[in-house]
C-alpha cells in the first residue's frame, strides 16, 4: 500500500455513496433496513473523532442521463436527478440522526425548509464540531454527475481522501461480475487509470481529483463493518494515487 498518508491519520474523509446502494435488495427507492446499516457504520466511524462528509447519488430515484435518452430535455432530468439526491440525503440525514449523530444537510440548489444552503466555511465549520455533512444536489449544475461533486466538495473542505464505496471490493483489470479472469489492483495510479480505460468516476471528476493529488479508495460498503476496518488501515479496496 502506497505512504500516500496511512489510513490511520485520515482526519476527515468524503464519503461517496451512489443512489442504487440505497434500494438494498429492492428494485428502486430506499431500503430503510440498508440506510440502518449505513448509518451504524457512519456512527462507528465518527465515534473514533473523525470527521465525516457525505455525497450520494439519486439513481435509486431517476437518472437525468436515462431521461434524456428517452427524449426528456437534459437539463430538466438532471435538475430532477440533483431533488433525488435531495430526498436520499434527507433520508440519511434521518437514519444518522436516530442512530445518535448530529448532522447538516447542505444542498446547492436553495431549499430553506429542508436544509441548508452550501456555504464551505459553514460546512467545515459543522465537520469541526464532530457533525455529519451531506452533501445534496450535487454541483447544482446540469451535465455534471455526482462523484464530480463528491471530488468538488472534497477538496473544498479539505478532506484527506475520497472514500467511493462500491458493491464490488476495489478495482479490478474488468468487470468481476462479468469475467472471471479479472485481477484486483491493491494500488494505482491516476495515470494507470487512465492509460487502462478503467471506469472508476467520470473523466471530469477523476481529472479533478488527480490535479489536486486527491487519493481515492474504493471499496465495498454493502459489506458489514468494511468502512472501520478500512479506517483502522486495514488492506481493504483500491487505493487511486500519484503513487504506485
Amino acid at each position: 500500500m502506497p505512504k500516500i498518508k496511512h489510513i490511520m491519520q485520515y482526519k476527515r474523509i468524503l464519503l461517496k455513496l451512489s443512489g442504487e446502494s440505497l434500494m438494498g435488495e429492492n428494485q428502486y427507492g430506499i431500503d430503510p433496513k440498508r440506510l440502518s446499516e449505513y448509518a451504524q457504520e457512519i456512527k462507528a466511524i465518527v465515534d473514533r473523532g473523525i470527521e465525516v462528509a457525505i455525497v450520494i447519488g439519486g439513481g435509486n430515484i431517476f437518472r437525468g442521463v436515462a431521461g434524456a435518452s428517452n427524449g426528456m430535455d437534459r437539463v430538466q432530468g438532471d435538475y430532477m436527478g440533483m431533488l433525488a439526491t435531495c430526498i436520499n440525503g434527507l433520508a440519511l440525514q434521518s437514519a444518522i440522526e436516530s442512530a445518535g449523530v448530529s448532522t447538516r444537510l447542505q444542498t446547492a440548489i436553495k431549499m430553506e425548509q429542508v436544509a441548508e444552503p452550501f456555504i464551505k466555511r459553514k460546512a467545515v465549520r459543522h465537520l469541526e464540531k464532530g457533525r455529519v455533512v451531506i452533501f445534496g444536489a450535487g454541483t447544482g449544475n446540469p451535465y455534471f454527475t455526482t462523484d464530480t461533486a463528491a471530488v468538488l466538495r472534497a477538496i473544498e473542505v479539505s478532506a484527506d481522501v475520497i472514500l467511493k464505496g462500491t458493491r464490488v471490493d476495489g478495482i479490478y483489470s474488468a468487470d468481476p461480475e462479468k469475467d472471471p479472469n479479472a485481477t484486483k489492483y491493491d494500488t494505482i495510479t491516476y495515470q494507470s487509470v487512465l492509460d487502462k480505460g478503467l471506469k472508476i468516476m467520470d473523466l471530469t471528476a477523476f481529472t479533478l481529483s488527480q490535479e489536486n493529488n486527491l487519493p481515492i479508495i474504493v471499496f465495498d460498503m454493502d459489506t458489514e463493518g468494511n468502512l472501520q476496518k478500512l479506517l483502522s488501515g486495514n488492506k481493504i479496496g483500491t487505493v487511486v494515487s500519484d503513487k504506485e
